[in-house]
């Protein structure tokens, strides 16, 4: 069956109009290419400034030093704990990796006492706390717990730069019942910042990495 003379004008009309919207979507599409290219650097600043949480430290009963991050969170905290913020620097005792289930090498929870014993912060300073602890959600109970017993209300939680934004929100969600005052300053890791932090595998991974955890933990918590 062949088209009839009528509806070949009609047909041709509408692939015109489909021609012309799909070659204004192109041009709408490189235009905001070209200029996501041109204002990236902003762009991906803003991205961290608006996810970043950095709050002015002030007096606290204690120094929180979260694990992992351990190129940068104890030293962090050292320098708090030296500048007068807080009396107590309060670690974790993190569960133990392949490696330290086989006896290679220190605990994570020993190292980082020897790092800020290293870093001139005395013994009487130090409280080791919580147990095998596997996630920002188990030392946010052993902070609660150490608050309990202590009779302590405000910690200060330095940690790296874009895990700031789950800390806050976890730790705030998990003690508001205690009225306990969380501060959370952010620690610029050693390998990027927030002002290149996408020039950086470190930086990519991070951040990528903080928005997953952030949206698996509003779902979970």
């Amino acid at each position: 069956m062949t088209n009839s003379p009528a509806n070949r004008p009609a047909r041709s009309v509408s692939a015109k109009r489909w021609f012309h919207h799909f070659g204004l979507g192109l041009l709408v599409g490189a235009c905001l290419l070209m200029v996501l290219a041109l204002f990236r650097v902003p762009i991906l600043i803003g991205l961290a400034a608006a996810w970043v949480v950095d709050e002015q430290p002030a007096k606290a009963d204690a120094i929180v030093v979260l694990g992992g991050g351990m190129e940068d969170r104890p030293f962090a905290a050292a320098k708090l704990y030296h500048e007068g913020f807080a009396p107590k620097i309060l670690y974790m005792d993190v569960k133990l990796d392949a490696a330290g289930k086989l006896g290679i090498g220190l605990p994570e929870r020993e190292l980082t006492r020897r790092l800020l014993l290293s870093n001139n912060i005395p013994e009487t300073a130090l409280v080791a706390i919580g147990s095998s602890v596997a996630s920002t959600y188990d030392e946010s109970q052993a902070v609660r717990a150490w608050l309990e017993k202590s009779g302590c209300k405000s910690v200060l939680i330095p940690t790296d730069l874009f895990h700031t934004r789950r800390v806050r929100w976890l730790f705030h969600r998990e003690l508001q019942d205690m009225h306990a005052q969380v501060q959370v300053q952010a620690v610029r890791p050693p390998t990027y910042g927030a002002d290149d932090w996408w020039r950086h595998e470190e930086g990519l991974v991070a951040f990528e990495s903080e928005v997953i955890k952030s949206i698996y933990y509003r779902f979970k918590y």
